[in-house]
């Protein structure tokens, strides 16, 4: 039932995308709030159904999963810790390139009109680099200690 709900779901995004394709080609003029309020609402039945197929008849996975797990010899812990570390490497790493970006473009026009103050500059995009290296930091706890 999950397969069927994850092709479904593709069908929907695979159609979304070529009518608005063959729409854009036409020159359509339309709402764009109705039309995302259609795929969205559509999207949602499906991703519903999948929800409660999953929790009433169980996951078609979870046999193949557990053997696996066990035969590694990985308990749900080890698992967490892993995610863990993933999520905070990762959050982080965007958060750094969401502040290099709006601190770089605001440096490169600071620089651009006084050139005294580049070493300010590269400061500042030193300071929001360091958010990574806090994620990692904190990856490796997680991981190690």
């Amino acid at each position: 039932m999950q397969i069927l709900s994850i092709l479904l779901a593709a069908a929907i995004s695979a159609g979304t995308i070529i009518y608005g394709y063959k729409s854009m080609k036409k020159g359509k003029k339309g709402s764009i709030k109705k039309a995302i309020l259609t795929t969205v609402s559509a999207f949602s039945l499906v991703m519903l159904g999948a929800i409660i197929s999953t929790i009433t008849g169980g996951n078609a996975f979870a046999e193949t999963v557990t053997e696996a797990a066990a035969s590694a010899g990985i308990s749900m812990g080890e698992g967490f810790k892993y995610l863990a570390a993933a999520l905070s490497t990762g959050l982080a790493t965007i958060g750094t390139g969401l502040a290099v970006g709006s601190v770089g473009s605001s440096a490169v026009g600071a620089v651009s009109e006084d050139a005294s103050i580049l070493g300010k500059t590269l400061i500042f995009v030193g300071m929001a680099e360091g958010i990574a290296i806090y994620g990692m930091i904190i990856s490796i706890l997680i991981l190690f200690v």
